[in-house]
């Protein structure tokens, strides 16, 4: 018997049928003799419709106000999974992300976890209540609500697995475990009883989402058992550790990321540095670059072109129009149209690359 930290994303919570699902799941754990924590994100397409909504009455809402608005479908999930677990006559308590002791920065849409207070998780486990937590959350030193970003979940289940130091950590999904390829797009993906950290690490960051690329770090930086799993199908899934033993495969996994933005600066004079200046104040704006592609100079000028989210192509291009030598005729083409394919193997370099 031990704690153990589960989390359930939205589509596992999408409808009263699901969360009378995820509720027997739980208390199954919790009736073998554990301890039980249980981290849950917004309801199907909840996030989706909130974001809709905001645009419907301002398309260009701050950061502040629209984590105060995504912050409540989490608030939801969690009262109606505490609900289900009440019917089935079991103690159950559900706490939002500050409640639960989630410390965090002042980045908003993106804030990254700084603390995690265990004295309220822990006083509710040791009055045996099954505790159910609002993923993607926390509060800042503002006393402000703030998100933790695409995936966010998955980073908060394992900030507690951490804090708490949980015997393990499942992350339940839609699929049964991690696959070479996205089993609902490719027939013959082979799943995988185990991956290791750095392998897991790689597909995520690439555009894997079975697991947040953040939660992978912090599992292998405190050595956390993850386990991902599927809630709609009960067996093994992937583990995912240190080392794991499998046969040898060149290629590990292949990933695809539509969520991305190409962006090309044409022109720009070319002197030393210019690039670093570039890369620095998108780093300033919280903006993650992923793919780079300079050109050979011509005419004294070149060309500098990356790859973002999509959500982030605006505020990426207006933060480039506020250098002072990027000025109003020089040329920033956003394309959109455009995907991310990834191949993650062991004992190679991994190459990604766009293709419109």
């Amino acid at each position: 018997m031990g704690l153990i930290v589960q989390k359930f994303g939205g589509s596992s919570v999408a409808n009263a049928e699901r969360v009378m699902n995820v509720a027997k799941i739980v208390t199954d754990t919790y009736k073998q003799g554990n301890d039980v924590v249980v981290v849950v994100s917004a309801q199907g397409d909840t996030t989706d419709d909130l974001i809709a909504k905001a645009k419907e009455i301002n398309t260009n809402a701050t950061k502040r106000e629209m984590d105060m608005l995504l912050a409540s479908g989490e608030q939801i999930s969690i009262a109606l999974l505490a609900m289900a677990i009440q019917s089935l006559g079991f103690p159950v308590i559900s706490l939002l992300g500050w409640q639960a002791g989630f410390s965090t920065n002042s980045v908003y849409s993106a804030a990254r976890i700084k603390k995690v207070n265990t004295d309220r998780l822990k006083m509710e486990l040791g009055n045996k209540k099954i505790v159910v937590v609002a993923g993607f959350q926390g509060l800042n030193d503002k006393e402000d609500i703030t998100t933790l970003g695409r995936g966010g979940s998955d980073t908060s289940a394992v900030a507690i697995a951490c804090a708490l130091q949980a015997d393990k950590c499942q992350i339940f999904t839609d699929v049964d475990g991690v696959y070479t390829a996205d089993p609902r797009k490719v027939k013959n993906a082979k799943k995988l009883s185990e991956i290791t950290y750095d392998e897991m690490l790689e597909l995520a960051t690439l555009g894997a989402q079975v697991l947040n690329n953040r939660s992978v770090e912090m599992a292998k930086k405190y050595n956390i058992a993850l386990e991902v799993i599927s809630s709609l199908n009960p067996i093994p899934g992937t583990i995912v550790k240190e080392v794991a033993k499998m046969e040898k495969m060149l290629v590990r996994g292949v990933t695809k990321d539509t969520d991305v933005a190409r962006i090309s600066i044409v022109g720009l004079t070319d002197v030393p540095g210019i690039a670093f200046k570039i890369f620095s104040k998108l780093a300033a704006n919280n903006i993650n670059v992923d793919i780079i592609l300079q050109s050979v100079g011509r005419n004294n000028t070149k060309d500098i072109a990356f790859t973002v989210s999509k959500d982030n192509a605006p505020v990426a291009i207006e933060a480039l129009r506020a250098l002072p030598f990027v000025d109003e005729d020089l040329p920033i083409e956003c394309d959109t149209d455009v995907a991310k394919v990834s191949v993650v193997g062991a004992g190679m370099e991994t190459h990604p690359g766009t293709a419109s």
